[in-house]
Parts: C-alpha cells; sequence; structure tokens
C-alpha cells in the first residue's frame, strides 16, 4: 500500500529530525542515514494499515535506532570486536521518546545538520548533494535526475561526503554564526537551479525550488531574528510566485515583461512582501533582503510599463556595494538601461566580458539591449551566440526565436 501525500510529507518533516538524533547518539553518519531510510520505509509500509503513531517522530527514532544498532553488532561481530557494541548503547538520557511521549530534542537537529552538510571542508557541489540527502530527504536517483548525472556518479559524490564529515562532531559549531552563509548560499544555489534549470528539457524543476523554499523555512522557524533568513526566504516566494506565468503551452520561455500577471501567486507575493519588509526594518540590509526588494518592486509593478526601474537600479547600486559579483552587475546593466537607455546599459557589459564570456547570459542580455538599441544585425549574432552556450533546451528556443524574428 502506497503512503498517502500526507504522510510522505510527515516523513519527509521528521527525516532530518531522526537522523540529526541518531548521529548525535551514536555518530557514524553514513550508517545512521542508512538505518533511517529503512524506517522511512518501514513507515511507509506500516501507517497506512496501522494508522500514524501518536509521537511519529519517537516511533522513527525508536525503529531507525534498532536498525542501526543491529547494523553496528553485524559490523562489530565481523570484526571480532563484541566489546564496542555496549559503548555504542545509548545513555537513558538520550533514549528515544516511547511511542506516544511528546519529548522534544534539547535542540532542533535540522539546522544543526545543515551545517554538517555545509562543512567547509566539502565542495559546494558536494555540499548540496550532501543537503538535498540528508536534510530534504530526496533518493541519490532523485538528486542524479535533478542534476543530470547519472545515478553511480551522484552515489559517490554523496558517499565521499560522507566519508569526509565522518569522525566530524555532531552539534552545533563553534562559531556557527559564521557558517550560517555558507547554509544560505546553499539553500539559494539549490532554488535557483529548482526555478532555472540549468540543462534539460524542462525551463524548472519544481521539485528542487520546493524543497530549498521547504528548508529554508525550516531555517527561519529555528531563527526567527535572522534578517538575511527571512530575506533569502522573501527572494524565494517573490520569485517562484511567478513560475506558472513563466512558461507558455508547450513549455516555452516567456520572459519577465511578457508575462500573464493574473497567474503570479498573490498569497506568495503578500507573504513574501511582509517578509522582506519586517527585515529590513530591523536595521541594516543584508544581500539576500537588497535582492528580495528588488523582487517585490517587479511583483508588485501592475504591469511591466510601470516597473519602477529607479528603484531597482537604486537598490542595485546598494546591493554592488555589497556584493560586487559578475551576476549582481550583469544584473544592474539591464536596470542602467530601463532608466538611461540600451546604449548605456550596453556601456556596462563591456568590464564583464572576462568574467562571464563562458556562459550564455552576457550574450543573451547584450542581444535583448542590442535589439532594443535598434542594432538588429548585431542582436541576430548575439541571440544566436547565448543559444549556442546554453544546455536549456527551453532557453535555446526562445533564442533561436527571437534571433529568427530579427532575420533579415
Amino acid at each position: 500500500m502506497r503512503a498517502s501525500p500526507e504522510t510522505e510529507d510527515l516523513l519527509r518533516r521528521h527525516a532530518p529530525q531522526v537522523l540529526g538524533a541518531l548521529v548525535r547518539r551514536y555518530g557514524h553518519f553514513d550508517t545512521a542515514e542508512e538505518a533511517v531510510q529503512e524506517a522511512l520505509l518501514a513507515a511507509a509500509e506500516q501507517w497506512p494499515r496501522a494508522g500514524v503513531p501518536d509521537n511519529p517522530r519517537g516511533w522513527l527514532i525508536k525503529v531507525a535506532a534498532r536498525r542501526l544498532t543491529d547494523a553496528l553488532r553485524a559490523e562489530e561481530a565481523r570484526r571480532a570486536r563484541e566489546d564496542k557494541v555496549a559503548a555504542l548503547t545509548p545513555r537513558d538520557a538520550f533514549t528515544a521518546p516511547p511511542p506516544g511521549a511528546d519529548r522534544a530534542p534539547r535542540e532542533d537537529d535540522t539546522l544543526t545538520l545543515l551545517f554538517l552538510c555545509c562543512h567547509p571542508d566539502l565542495t559546494p557541489p558536494a555540499q548540496i548533494a550532501l543537503t538535498l540527502r540528508a536534510v530534504g530527504g530526496l533518493t541519490t536517483a532523485e538528486i542524479a535526475r535533478a542534476y543530470l548525472v547519472p545515478e553511480a556518479t551522484m552515489a559517490q559524490r554523496i558517499s565521499r561526503a560522507k566519508q569526509k564529515v565522518r569522525g566530524v562532531r555532531f552539534g552545533r559549531p563553534d562559531h556557527w554564526e559564521g557558517r550560517l552563509p555558507a547554509v544560505l548560499q546553499i539553500l539559494y544555489l539549490i532554488f535557483n537551479e529548482g526555478y532555472t534549470a540549468t540543462s534539460g528539457a524542462s525551463l524548472t524543476r519544481r521539485d528542487l525550488a520546493g524543497e530549498a523554499i521547504r528548508l529554508t523555512r525550516e531555517v527561519q522557524r529555528l531563527l526567527p531574528g535572522d534578517g538575511e533568513v527571512a530575506g533569502l526566504l522573501a527572494l524565494m516566494l517573490l520569485t517562484d510566485a511567478r513560475r506558472d506565468a513563466r512558461t507558455g503551452p508547450q513549455g516555452e520561455l516567456v520572459p519577465l515583461d511578457e508575462q500573464d500577471r493574473d497567474r503570479w501567486d498573490k498569497a506568495a507575493i503578500d507573504e513574501g512582501v511582509a517578509l522582506v519588509t519586517g527585515a529590513l526594518s530591523q536595521g541594516r540590509a543584508g544581500p539576500y533582503q537588497l535582492r528580495a526588494a528588488i523582487a517585490a518592486v517587479h511583483d508588485e509593478a501592475p504591469s511591466a510599463q510601470e516597473t519602477d526601474w529607479q528603484e531597482i537600479l537604486g537598490l542595485y547600486d546598494v546591493l554592488i556595494r555589497l556584493v560586487p559579483g559578475p551576476v549582481e552587475r550583469l544584473n544592474r546593466a539591464v536596470a542602467v538601461a530601463m532608466v538611461r537607455g540600451p546604449r548605456a546599459g550596453l556601456g556596462e557589459l563591456a568590464e564583464l566580458e572576462g568574467e562571464l564570456g563562458a556562459g550564455h547570459r552576457l550574450d543573451a542580455v547584450r542581444a535583448h539591449l542590442l535589439e532594443r538599441a535598434g542594432a538588429h544585425d548585431e542582436a541576430r549574432a548575439a541571440y544566436e551566440a547565448a543559444a549556442a552556450k546554453t544546455l536549456s533546451l527551453p532557453e535555446q528556443r526562445y533564442l533561436h526565436a527571437r534571433a529568427a524574428r530579427l532575420s533579415p
């Protein structure tokens, strides 16, 4: 019997808590993760028949702990070191709550797991993969499909990441505030890959974007007073609110200025605006708050023509003083073009050639500004150059169509 969507959501919500509880007590990240997966499978099979227990998290911890201790005993037996099994048995203070008991852990393990998955010894791809596996609850096959790599490749990536964090003390790391930006950056990268897939036949990957929003909500729940966490959640909500209007009937890309704004998610926009407004009122704005403020200006404009580009340009001026990265400067160049004209925007692009020349974004923006400036031959060549560089089929089709529209 297949578990209901409600049960699947419940299991996904409790999975990082259960994994955190086991890693906290036993260590053995990889073995604990396998035990949690077995407990989740057992719940998916039993709960539809027997009903959800009064304390689902306690049930999962108890079952996963049994599976883990069985695995550890088997391993120790093979190595003829039975005496270590007793040492790995949890103390009473760490005993999993029995069914029906409502005992909260000493601290929420979701954020601790995020910190562990974003360990500085891991590369960003490994951090993303481990976060999606351990905290997001996605299977290795799902993560591999999301990033268009073979499942064996993704399994090796996750396995290597687990090996690197093996032996790392489970708990909030010292100076954890310094690692929070890495956690937010990983969540932002996951969301961006879900909102605009870098390759493949679909423009978006809703599961990735939705998972990034869910995990960011968890972080915001645990750190409700952090303005940048609120800013990131607001940015995701305000951006994702346009999702349904970004594609046409055949999955074709619809640019922002041509989207049907009646299809935007008004509830998500209202929530995002409230979040970023509250965050900005707390004091000095951070990069995610500024990005969210820019998204809010777009979302609150009644039409593309009524967008306050002067305000957007001002926000980008503040943003690039904090984060002078090439993507931020590219986006600012668009705002410059909308305020001062396309030739002014094109002038801003020249210095980005060395940093963004390998990707398609710079050529796509250049093509758009050249088209607005009336340089159709140059614009057509730039659209074709951008189409040749992107691995996203919807983007390729859109860019080829724009180029064809400018053909003599």
